[in-house]
């Protein structure tokens, strides 16, 4: 039986695998033969979906964050992800710049001072002056902040409570045991793992098309290097070889000192341009955005530009494109997070998924933005780049801006390496059964599959190549928020059912709180495996 259980183990291509692959080189195939024909086509399905399902998307995300309230202030929050016994595995500071190195992607450099300046000009109401810059600042914290992190928060809670607390495999499929029994091991559970690792390609990709499109932006304000698909395609490739070594030869160690590295330079990156930019403005802009963030929080979460054509278009292009780009990257983020969580209270978990980085992501915008629109307004050219020059363009007017270039440049491409690495780690544990150590090969190629995606957007968007990448996002996104919904349902009957079990309320009995108090770790381990066993049967184990 264990030479039979090895054997399938190292079945070197699973379904999932097979499925995934053939849906992305189907993709690939059609926007290199026929670029115009599938970025029209891509661009009226997301239109479509952005048009008529935009209030889904806004309730899903609303919904989800409701949820996470929820959860913190529920006695489901004092169960612990893993065993009662067991001690975080890593430390709280260690664990905080693991969530922030999360939080941190080509994302928040590409659109660090690009999108405030983008509403500052474009804004999606009529407001003027100050307003307007704060308006714009407001905007972009909506957009990266506590939305984002309760949809990643949600599926890497459900992640981790399934493979800590139940001994489940890592897969997104096994969190829909408690709805759908053992159909998960099944071809049900295929199908939702292949949407998940189309989700994760995807989401992925529309980052390292980002990046690239960056690099050359940055290359050619620079150095005059021409802005072409040829070019993108080479630097695509020139990372694809870095990060497929790095597959290739197992040197996570390695990558492990790159991605600490790079934290440093975003570190490093952001307190000059606090203290060399201007600084008492971005601090006001942060404490005022922040605040104006709050006040309209509940607004904002569902406005969906009624009856204002002018407003629901500008969500339509910014709003619903970034949820769309949540919902295609919580598999991979949402896996990251749940692989470094095991140990924390669920209570403890939420608070700190969702407020650091969110709180993160406001202090750089607020940095970023402010930098960008008062540099902007002094330089007015700046605002008719392409926003993947604006950058280069604000730090070649501010002191060292060829430091910063160079730092910025170096940020990029490491984050593309890095996220490029750890992504074809992530698709070849979802390819091989949940596996934590997946061949070599099927690791290179989903790296070889991302980076082919990622160019094949980048063709068939041509001048648009941005409208293109954005169009990914939102279709991909679709299909798997109604997987998010199921993993919601699915984690809160578990965990709730768990809860009823182990006795836990928001005021327990005096009796039960000493004899829970007073038990051993032995006594609670014991406790969840006798539930475990008593609802093995429900759970179809």
């Amino acid at each position: 039986m264990m030479s039979q259980k090895k054997r399938k183990k190292e079945k070197p291509f699973t379904p999932v695998f097979t499925y995934g692959l053939i849906v992305v080189l189907i993709l690939v195939f059609l926007g290199v033969l026929m670029p115009n024909k599938f970025y029209e086509t891509a661009s009226g399905i997301s239109g479509f979906i952005a048009e008529n399902l935009g209030w889904y998307y806004m309730f899903v995300t609303t919904g989800l964050g409701f949820f996470a309230v929820f959860i913190i202030f529920s006695p489901i929050g004092k169960l612990k992800l893993g065993q009662p016994h067991e001690k975080p595995e890593f430390s709280t500071i260690s664990w905080f710049a693991m969530l922030f190195s999360a939080g941190m992607g080509i994302g928040l450099v590409f659109w660090g001072a690009a999108e405030p300046m983008n509403h500052m000009m474009n804004p999606p109401t009529g407001e003027g002056g100050g307003h307007q810059q704060v308006q714009a600042v407001r905007s972009t914290i909506f957009h990266w902040g506590l939305h984002a992190w309760c949809v990643y928060g949600i599926v890497a809670l459900a992640l981790a409570y399934t493979a800590y607390r139940k001994g489940e495999s890592g897969l997104i499929s096994k969190t829909l045991r408690p709805i759908f029994g053992d159909k998960v091991d099944g071809t049900l559970g295929q199908i939702v793992d292949t949407m998940a690792v189309f989700a994760t390609v995807i989401g992925v990709a529309v980052s390292l098309g980002m990046g690239a499109l960056q690099i050359n932006g940055g290359l050619n304000y620079l150095l005059g290097v021409p802005e072409t698909v040829i070019i993108q395609g080479i630097i695509i490739l020139v990372v694809t070889i870095l990060f497929l070594i790095s597959a290739w030869s197992g040197l996570s160690k390695g990558i492990q000192i790159l991605s600490n590295s790079n934290m440093v330079l975003a570190v490093l990156l952001f307190f000059i341009i606090l203290f060399v930019g201007p600084t008492i403005a971005s601090l006001d802009m942060f404490a005022t955005a922040t605040g104006s963030y709050l006040q309209q929080f509940l607004y904002l979460t569902l406005d969906t530009g009624y009856n204002d054509s002018q407003k629901a278009a500008w969500i339509q292009e910014w709003t619903i494109y970034y949820w769309g780009w949540w919902f295609s990257w919580c598999p991979f983020v949402g896996i990251f997070i749940a692989r470094v969580s095991r140990g924390r209270t669920i209570r403890e978990f939420i608070l700190a998924v969702i407020l650091v980085p969110a709180t993160i992501c406001m202090v750089w915008f607020s940095v970023f933005g402010t930098t960008g629109m008062t540099t902007g307004l002094k330089h007015p050219h700046i605002f008719n780049l392409p926003v993947e020059k604006q950058l280069f363009a604000i730090f070649d007017v501010m002191p060292i801006g060829t430091l910063l270039s160079i730092i910025a440049l170096v940020l990029v491409s490491v984050f593309f390496i890095t996220s490029a690495d750890s992504a074809t780690f992530v698709l070849g544990m979802q390819t091989t059964d949940g596996s934590l150590t997946p061949r070599t090969r099927i690791k290179i190629v989903w790296g070889i599959a991302l980076s082919l995606i990622s160019y094949t957007l980048i063709i068939a968007g041509g001048e648009n190549a941005l409208s293109a990448i954005q169009a990914a996002a939102i279709i991909a996104a679709l299909p798997f928020s109604v997987i998010v919904i199921l993993m919601t349902i699915s984690f809160f009957k578990d965990a709730n059912n768990e809860r009823k079990y182990l006795g836990l309320t928001l005021q327990p009995d005096e009796e039960n709180m000493k004899q829970y108090l007073s038990s051993t770790p032995e006594e609670h381990s014991q406790d969840i495996q006798d539930y475990i066993d008593e609802t093995s049967d429900q759970r179809g184990i």
